[in-house]
C-alpha cells in the first residue's frame, strides 16, 4: 500500500538542482507523485517501501552531494561562516594592496583565493565525483583558477568576490521570501489543555481525539476546531480572516483552530482532529502551494537543464578556434572562454521565476487569500469572464422574511404561515428556518403525510388529503414574481418575500473587475425578480436565475467554450461549478472542507475586494516574471557578444551572472510590498 512521505532539505540553493533531484527520484519506479519544493525546502512522494529514507538519501547524495535530508525539520541555528570568510578574504586583499614586497603580496592574494574558493571548490569536486556533472561551482572555479594562471590575479579575485557576495545576498533574499508566510505558522498551536476527570493535562495538539474536552485559557491559541461547551468569551479571528474586531463566542458556538481566546476561560469539545482542523489545512495548503507549478516555471526548469552545457561547448569552441580565424592569441581566446563560463549559469531566471510565484502566493496569504498553486496565479491572468453565485457571495446571506402576500381570501397571513411551517419543520433549508421562526402557533404535524423535498425547487406534503407545495414559481405552477409560493391542490394561495442584503462593496468590486476587462455574470437558484434586483444594484452584466446546481455547471462549461472562466461561490452547494471553472474561488467558507478542497483559491475573510486584490497580485507577478526573463536574457546575450569581441572582462561577466541574479531576486520581492 502506497504511503505519503515528506522530508526536509538543507543546502538546496538552486532551482535547477531541485529539478535534478526530483527527476532522479522519479526515475526509480518505486516512487510516485514526487515533488521537490524549492520554496519550502521539502520533498514529498508516495511509496510502498517501509523505510524509504535511506533510499531517498542515496539518490539525493548522488545527484546533489551537498544537500542534506532530514525526516523532521532541522531547527538548529548553524552559524554560516561564508560571510566571515568573505570579509577575511577582503581583509587579506586589502593588505596585499598596501604591501610592496612581491612574495608577501603573492602570499596574501593566494590566501584570499583559498578563502573565497573553499566552499565553492568543495561543492564542485563533490558534484564531479558523485554525479559526474559540471555545475556553476565548477565553472566559477575553472574561471578563477584560469585567470590566476593567466596572471590576471585581480580579475580572478573579482570573479570570486562578486560571486560569493552575490550568493550571500541571494540566500538572504530567498530566505526573506520563505519568511513571507511565517505568520501562518503562528496559527499552529503546539499544545492543548486536555480535561480528564476534572484534571488538566498539557498534551500535544496532534494527540487530541474527537470528543475530547479541552480548556482554552485567556491569550491561548485554540488548537483544533470544536464546539464551546462551557463559558463565554471573545476571540481574535485575525489570524484566519484578517478581521480586527473581536468575535463574541457563547456556548454551542463553533470555534476554529487559529482563533486566539481574548476573554474568559472556555471549555471546547473537539470536533476535528489536529490534521483535519482549519488552521492546519490552510497552513499545509499554503506551504505546499508552489508544488502546483505554472507552465512558465516548468518551462524555465527545462531550459535551464541544457542552457549551461550549450554555453560550455561554445566556450571550448571560442578557446580553440578563435585564434584560427582572427589575430588574437590563445591566451586571449582562453580568457574570453573563461568569461563565457562565468556567465553560463542560468540562475537569474531559474531562481527568480519560481521565487516570483512564491512571493505572489505569500502576498496573497498576507491578504488572507489562500492560493493553492502558482499555476492558478498564472491562469488568473488569462481569465476574461467571472461568474458569481448570489447568496453569501454578492449578498450577505442573512435572509429575512420581509412580507407575506395572500391571494385567496379564505386564508389569513397566519394561516399561510402555519400551513408552510407544517412542512418546513422537516427541512434544514435556510428559508425553512426563517418561516418556522416567524410562526408563533404550536404545530400539530400528525396529519402531515408523504413529505418530500425536491432539491432546488421546494417541498410538498399531504395535509388533510390536500397536496401542499411550498417553493419556486415553476414548482407551484405560477407566473407571479415573488420569492417563494405556497399552493393547495395546485392553487397558489399566497407567497413569501425574503430580503437578502447586497454587500456594501459589491457594486464597487464589480466595477473594478470590469475595468480589468472581465465580463461579469450572476448564476443563482433564486427567482427572477430578486436576481434582477441584485444584478441591477451591483452592475452585473448578465444574470441567470432559478438554476439548479447541475444547470449552473452547464452554464459554466458553455461559457468555457470561448472564455477562461472564474466562478465565485460559497464552496458547499456550488462544488460542481467550482471544480468545472478554470479558477474556482470560494467565499465565506472558513471551516468548510468542501470549500478548501473544491476551490483553487479560498477567500478567508469573506471580503469581495479580495477578488480584484488577488487578480492584481497575479498580474503584477506575471509582469515581474516577464521583466526578469527579458532583462536577464538580454544582459547575458549582450555580455556574451562583448566577451567574444574581447570588450567585456570577467568582472562584467560576473555582474551578468551573479549581479543580474541578485537584481532579478530583488525585483521578484517587490511583489511582497503593498
Amino acid at each position: 500500500m502506497l504511503k505519503n512521505y515528506k522530508y526536509y532539505l538543507e543546502n538546496l540553493d538552486c532551482v535547477n538542482c531541485a529539478k535534478k533531484i526530483e527527476d532522479a527520484i522519479k526515475e526509480d519506479k518505486r516512487f510516485s507523485n514526487v515533488l521537490v519544493n524549492f520554496s519550502t525546502l521539502t520533498i514529498s512522494f508516495k511509496t510502498d517501501i517501509d523505510s524509504p529514507f535511506n533510499e531517498v538519501f542515496k539518490i539525493i547524495k548522488k545527484v546533489e552531494p551537498n544537500v542534506f535530508v532530514y525526516v523532521q525539520k532541522n531547527e538548529e541555528n548553524k552559524q554560516d561562516l561564508e560571510l566571515f570568510r568573505f570579509l577575511l578574504a577582503l581583509l587579506f586583499l586589502g593588505l596585499s594592496l598596501l604591501i610592496s614586497n612581491q612574495i608577501i603580496k603573492e602570499g596574501l592574494l593566494i590566501i584570499s583565493y583559498l578563502l573565497l574558493l573553499y566552499k565553492t571548490f568543495i561543492k564542485a569536486i563533490k558534484k564531479i565525483i558523485k554525479s559526474h556533472n559540471i555545475d556553476e561551482n565548477a565553472l566559477i572555479c575553472i574561471s578563477a583558477i584560469g585567470a590566476y594562471i593567466l596572471k590576471e590575479h585581480m580579475e580572478g579575485l573579482m570573479v570570486l568576490l562578486l560571486y560569493v557576495l552575490g550568493k550571500i545576498l541571494e540566500d538572504k533574499a530567498v530566505n526573506k521570501s520563505r519568511n513571507s508566510i511565517k505568520d501562518l505558522v503562528e496559527l499552529k498551536a503546539s499544545y492543548a489543555n486536555l480535561k480528564t476527570n476534572k484534571r488538566l493535562t498539557k498534551v500535544k495538539s496532534e494527540n487530541l481525539k474527537i470528543g475530547d474536552l479541552i480548556v482554552v485559557k485567556k491569550g491561548e491559541l485554540i488548537p483544533v476546531d470544536g464546539i464551546v461547551t462551557n463559558g463565554t468569551t471573545q476571540v481574535d479571528t485575525s489570524g484566519l480572516t484578517g478581521e480586527a474586531i473581536l468575535k463574541d463566542i457563547k456556548e454551542k458556538d463553533l470555534v476554529l483552530s487559529g482563533y486566539i481566546n481574548k476573554g474568559e476561560v472556555i471549555e471546547v469539545e473537539v470536533t476535528h482532529t489536529y490534521y483535519n482542523s482549519t488552521a492546519y489545512k490552510i497552513l499545509e495548503l499554503t506551504l505546499n502551494a508552489t508544488n502546483n507549478k505554472a507552465k512558465t516555471e516548468t518551462s524555465v526548469s527545462k531550459i535551464a537543464s541544457f542552457y549551461t552545457p550549450i554555453v560550455l561547448v561554445m566556450a571550448i569552441l571560442v578557446a580553440l578556434f578563435l585564434p584560427l580565424i582572427s589575430s588574437i592569441t590563445y591566451q586571449d581566446s582562453i580568457y574570453r572562454a573563461l568569461t563565457f563560463l562565468v556567465i553560463s549559469c542560468p540562475c537569474a531566471i531559474a531562481i527568480s521565476v519560481p521565487l516570483s510565484y512564491f512571493a505572489g502566493i505569500g502576498m496573497s496569504s498576507k491578504k488572507k487569500i489562500l492560493v493553492k498553486g502558482s499555476n492558478y496565479l498564472d491562469t488568473l491572468t488569462k481569465c476574461d469572464t467571472i461568474c458569481f453565485d448570489k447568496t453569501g457571495t454578492l449578498t450577505t446571506g442573512s435572509l429575512e422574511l420581509k412580507e407575506i402576500n395572500v391571494y385567496n381570501k379564505e386564508y389569513t397571513k397566519e394561516d399561510i404561515l402555519y400551513l408552510a411551517s407544517l412542512g418546513e419543520i422537516y427541512s434544514n433549508h435556510p428559508i425553512a428556518k426563517l418561516i418556522l421562526s416567524a410562526n408563533h402557533k404550536k404545530l400539530d404535524t400528525q396529519e402531515v403525510k408523504k413529505f418530500e423535498e425536491i432539491d432546488g425547487k421546494g417541498i410538498k406534503f399531504a395535509y388533510h388529503n390536500k397536496e401542499i407545495k411550498v417553493g419556486s414559481a415553476s414548482f407551484c405552477k405560477t407566473k407571479k414574481k415573488e420569492n417563494i409560493f405556497i399552493s393547495v391542490n395546485d392553487e397558489v394561495i399566497g407567497s413569501f418575500i425574503f430580503d437578502d442584503h447586497v454587500k456594501e462593496n459589491a457594486s464597487k468590486v464589480i466595477s473594478t473587475l470590469k475595468s480589468f476587462g472581465l465580463k461579469t455574470y450572476m448564476l443563482t437558484g433564486d427567482n427572477d425578480t430578486f436576481a434582477k434586483m441584485v444584478a441591477s444594484n451591483t452592475g452585473i452584466d448578465e444574470y441567470r436565475s432559478q438554476l439548479l446546481p447541475d444547470e449552473k455547471f452547464t452554464a459554466i462549461t458553455n461559457l468555457q467554450k470561448d472564455h477562461h472562466v472564474i466562478f465565485v461561490g460559497d464552496g458547499i452547494n456550488d462544488t460542481p461549478s467550482l471544480v468545472a471553472s478554470d479558477i474556482g474561488i470560494s467565499m465565506g467558507s472558513i471551516g468548510s472542507n468542501s470549500a478548501i478542497e473544491a476551490s483553487d483559491i479560498v477567500i478567508m475573510n469573506d471580503d469581495l475586494q479580495s477578488i480584484p486584490t488577488v487578480l492584481s497580485i497575479a498580474k503584477k507577478t506575471k509582469k515581474i516574471i516577464l521583466m526578469n526573463i527579458i532583462f536577464s536574457l538580454g544582459i547575458k546575450v549582450l555580455i556574451l557578444l562583448l566577451a567574444m569581441l574581447g570588450i567585456a572582462h570577467m568582472a562584467s561577466a560576473v555582474f551578468a551572472d551573479t549581479g543580474i541574479t541578485l537584481l532579478a531576486i530583488l525585483n521578484s520581492l517587490r511583489i511582497l510590498k503593498d
